[in-house]
């Protein structure tokens, strides 16, 4: 039994090791680290699994619930993103991974799939159960479908709320989940207390010379106010303040574990770092491999603001004009601070039930009217498809370039309506793709290892904007008055349903009072009772007391006691 024993355990372990030759990963995690501008620290955790085999039904540290998902709906690249606030490029500059508020999700599925819709609602319902979001609501009315790309959706959800049970399946994903490594700092408290936070996921394959790998990217992104959490009016932080907990444990699955904190603002306002780097890089990026226990500090000595020398080249804002619930405008500025032009290019999703007028788009660039290079135009149509409206643009150096579109507002059915129609309706954001040049506020994160993003030697690089969402508010029926017409419609018929029943069923009839036997007694005992306390009264004041009496005529005539003069009177006298 004990030679079986060794024997199928050496076997078993034969087995693994086929297994892990045959299906080659790889898996590390990092954490950027960056102050902002206006005293707020930026912390950007990324997880990476690379994979050489296309099939995920054998797999150490792809999670096994995600590739099912891929491989059962033909998924050839995606991206999901929740977030929870709104990313101040003009203070902050560029983000790694760029998200609106809400749910966000992309997907391009294989070129030979048949029926794309299908797997496309297939897709998000499946990511719904997995992530605990709101995904299964997406449907055609909400879903983008380029026509240049037939196996491309798009959609984007502004109303969904990112909370705690979001965050624990998507750690659940993690080869340690959240017991060790980098995702032991990611408590949930915290994490949903940041002035921003962003969960994302990203697959994509990386193909080289006909062969592929395949990268999973689970990311995080959070910004801190420091000043909310010091607790003592300075602009210090640290691993424990800001996620609850220092770092004990590696992960024993990554390949390696680093940190990295971007000190290039410390030229402008000098600040004390608790440990020294184990390298530094070329761009002021302190790097530090973590190999067990580790803690990291900032001491800022002057209680002033970090304030980033340079402003990001390229950003943008997006408002709504007009007044009342008739017609309205939707406005968006692209300011490019840089000294050369810049081709950008400007994607509005825009919701069937704001039908927009082509006629009314204007371009304007400093004040001043302009063509752009490109324009694609996609009509929507009620309850069925977003309208679409792509423009490339070239943006003049120092310029603010405006983008004009008027809309209606559409009356809805009742039954379209949320629970909290007054609150208003959520507009996605708009997108602004560009090419802009390297510089202090552009690190591009593109690669699959932030170590070799911040290696990069590019001249320029792809960035792409998410605009703020907003909420218009469309005419809005008073859900309240059915409820106040069954109120009183039931009121009225209750109060009239008695005195109408009894007039129309019950027979009006003068009937006299029947006689009682035992009345007469009482009469007696009463009048008796009258007599004795009007002679004791009589008694003591010496004074007769006018006493009414009554004749058996006139007791005869009583409407209560008449039945019973002739019977008082006999008892009397007797």
């Amino acid at each position: 039994m004990v030679l079986v024993y060794k024997m199928s355990t050496k076997s078993l372990w034969l087995l693994f090791i086929f297994i892990g030759s045959s299906y080659s990963e790889t898996y590390s995690e990092e954490l950027f680290i960056k102050p902002l501008a206006t005293g707020y620290v930026y912390s950007f955790f990324q997880f990476t699994v690379i994979r050489e085999d296309d099939s995920f039904k054998h797999s150490t540290l792809f999670p096994h619930s995600l590739g099912d998902i891929i491989d059962r709906f033909h998924v050839a690249e995606l991206n999901v993103d929740l977030t929870s606030g709104l990313w101040k490029h003009k203070s902050w500059g560029y983000p790694a991974v760029d998200a609106p508020s809400g749910a966000e999700i992309s997907a391009r599925f294989h070129n030979d799939t048949q029926d794309i819709d299908k797997h496309w609602y297939g897709l998000t319902n499946a990511l719904s159960g997995l992530l605990c979001t709101s995904l299964n609501f997406i449907n055609s009315a909400n879903s983008y479908e380029s026509s240049a790309d037939r196996v491309y959706r798009y959609s984007n959800l502004p109303r969904e709320n990112v909370c705690t049970e979001n965050l624990t399946p998507w750690k659940k994903l993690l080869p340690c989940d959240s017991t060790r490594g980098l995702s032991s700092l990611l408590n949930s408290g915290r994490v949903h207390n940041a002035n921003y936070h962003s969960l994302g996921i990203h697959f994509r394959p990386l193909c080289n010379a006909g062969k592929c790998k395949y990268e999973l990217r689970q990311t995080v992104s959070l910004v801190y106010d420091s000043i909310f959490i010091s607790f003592n009016n300075n602009y210090d932080w640290s691993l424990r303040k800001m996620f609850g907990t220092g770092l004990f444990k590696t992960c024993p699955l990554a390949d390696y574990s680093k940190i990295y904190l971007d000190t290039s603002s410390n030229s402008s306002v000098p600040y004390l770092i608790s440990q020294e780097p184990d390298y530094v890089l070329k761009n002021n990026i302190a790097v530090y491999n973590l190999n067990g226990i580790f803690h990291l500090s900032a001491i800022v000595p002057r209680p002033k603001i970090v304030v980033s020398e340079l402003r990001p080249l390229l950003y943008t804002d997006r408002f709504i004009t007009g007044f009342g619930q008739e017609y309205g405008g939707l406005v968006t500025r692209i300011y490019n601070d840089h000294k050369s032009a810049i081709i950008a290019t400007v994607i509005e999703n825009i919701p069937w039930f704001l039908p927009i007028y082509y006629h009314t788009l204007k371009v304007t660039s400093n004040g001043i009217r302009v063509i752009p290079k490109a324009l694609i135009y996609k009509p929507g149509k009620g309850r069925v498809r977003i309208y679409y409206l792509e423009i490339v643009l070239e943006l003049a150096p120092r310029s603010v370039t405006e983008i004009s579109v008027q809309f209606d507002y559409v009356f809805l059915k009742w039954q379209e309506y949320p629970p909290d129609a007054n609150h208003g309706f959520y507009i996605g954001s708009a997108i602004v793709k560009a090419t802009i040049p390297r510089n202090a506020t552009s690190l591009t994160f593109d690669k699959s290892l932030i170590i070799d993003n911040l290696n990069s030697t590019g001249d320029d690089y792809l960035i792409c904007l998410k605009t703020e969402n907003f909420i218009i508010t469309l005419p809005t029926p008073d859900f309240s008055m059915p409820y106040n017409v069954i109120c009183l419609a039931c009121t009225v018929v209750a109060l009239a349903f008695g005195p109408i029943h009894n007039i129309t069923t019950k027979r009006l009839k003068l009937t006299t009072a029947k006689y009682v036997p035992g009345l007469a007694s009482v009469a007696q005992k009463l009048y008796v009772l009258m007599e004795t306390i009007f002679m004791l009264k009589t008694k003591k004041t010496g004074k007769p007391t006018p006493v009414k009496v009554f004749t058996p005529e006139e007791l005869s005539y009583h409407p209560t006691l008449g039945h019973v003069s002739e019977e008082f009177m006999k008892n009397k006298g007797n």
